[in-house]
């Protein structure tokens, strides 16, 4: 069997070429220089993403190897791109840029007044970043392809109505998603927010950071949109919870720090931390997650081993948490579903509360 990401990459060329289309973007599964999607020898252009601590086991542990296994992209005679990144990191993808002759652009990050009054179709404003160098790579494929006259007419200036429609559009599931609940949830009842999952596949101290700015900005847009809309909102309870897994390849004690500082520096103190294992049941939040019926034994020595570092987390710093009337501050599940199954139940037998569940530390999790 080949490996998943090199088989993920030729079934994505078959595809490609099966249904003969007018461009691809392929985006490396790991890394760079060894990555299956680096097979392609003369592409049009090339762009380089915020780089942080990610697949350090096999990438390198500091952030110039990083950015030099994710330099190994860079080809001779192609455009080259990337978004700003720490000094360490820009010195090693110049270094490469310089050995193949290349120029190597840094693009600023987009700013609200290009998209006309839009916004970005994906929250967080790292995203911005992320649009700068969207543009940048769309703009370079238009000029190869000789539609100078779909191109931004320069740097500042607001961009083309069909960036704009793209950008705004774009949307990414797991990726600072918001699903309110719909079994638990119902707008006749008005309680449209007792039980929310703000989903976001963050799993790399960066993205932890980011994830938790985020999920304090939206509860917080929520809560202030829920005063707006009810009477009786602003007198209920708000319980702020983490569902966390991560692959046990990470190192905890490098992804949750990063979490509990920053929603703390932003108003966030967890009520209650649950830990589950990832099962891949592909169980839908909507209305169809149910508990596995079998009695099959589940290893949540991984599990137990994150709830020690929470603990350890919240006792040390003496922050992040709240802990719930019982007292417990955390709690590890069987599985997914009777972690969701366990959060109705409190949500429905507990109408005043509003239940804002932030689910991260892994895709994997975030997908199941």
């Amino acid at each position: 069997m080949p490996a998943y990401f090199r088989f993920m990459a030729l079934l994505a060329f078959k595809i490609f070429s099966a249904e003969q289309v007018d461009v691809a973007l392929l985006e490396v599964g790991l890394g760079g220089k060894f990555d299956a999607t680096n097979v392609v020898k003369s592409p049009v252009v090339c762009g380089i993403s915020s780089l942080g601590y990610d697949h350090m086991e096999i990438l390198g542990n500091t952030l110039g190897e990083i950015a030099g296994e994710k330099a190994g992209i860079f080809k001779k005679g192609v455009p080259a791109y990337t978004a700003p990144q720490p000094e360490e990191a820009m010195v090693a993808l110049k270094r490469r840029a310089s050995e193949l002759g290349i120029s190597l652009q840094v693009v600023d990050p987009l700013k609200p007044h290009q998209l006309k009054d839009q916004h970005l179709g994906l929250q967080g404003e790292h995203q911005y970043e992320n649009a700068g160098l969207a543009v940048a790579l769309a703009s370079t494929w238009l000029e190869k392809q000789g539609h100078v006259d779909r191109m931004p007419l320069n740097h500042t200036d607001p961009l083309p109505d069909q960036f704009i429609r793209g950008l705004s559009s774009a949307s990414l599931q797991g990726r600072a998603q918001i699903v309110p609940d719909s079994q638990v949830n119902s707008e006749e009842k008005d309680r449209d927010s007792s039980l929310v999952f703000y989903l976001d596949g963050a799993h790399s101290p960066e993205s932890m950071e980011i994830c938790a700015r985020w999920f304090s900005h939206a509860t917080k847009e929520q809560s202030q949109t829920c005063s707006k809309s009810r009477k009786g909102c602003l007198l209920w309870d708000t319980l702020q919870i983490l569902l966390f897994n991560c692959m046990s390849v990470r190192d905890p004690m490098r992804l949750l720090p990063h979490l509990v500082d920053t929603a703390t520096q932003n108003g966030v103190h967890f009520d209650l931390a649950l830990f589950v294992p990832n099962q891949s049941q592909h169980n839908k939040l909507g209305s169809k997650a149910s508990a596995p019926a079998g009695p099959e034994q589940i290893d949540l020595s991984w599990q137990l081993s994150l709830q020690a570092v929470w603990e350890k987390l919240l006792h040390d710093d003496n922050k992040g948490s709240n802990s719930t009337d019982s007292g417990e501050t955390s709690l590890v599940f069987e599985s997914l579903p009777l972690a969701i199954e366990w959060l109705r139940k409190n949500a429905v037998e507990d109408p005043s509360t509003s239940y804002q569940v932030l689910v991260t530390g892994s895709l994997h999790l975030i997908g199941d």
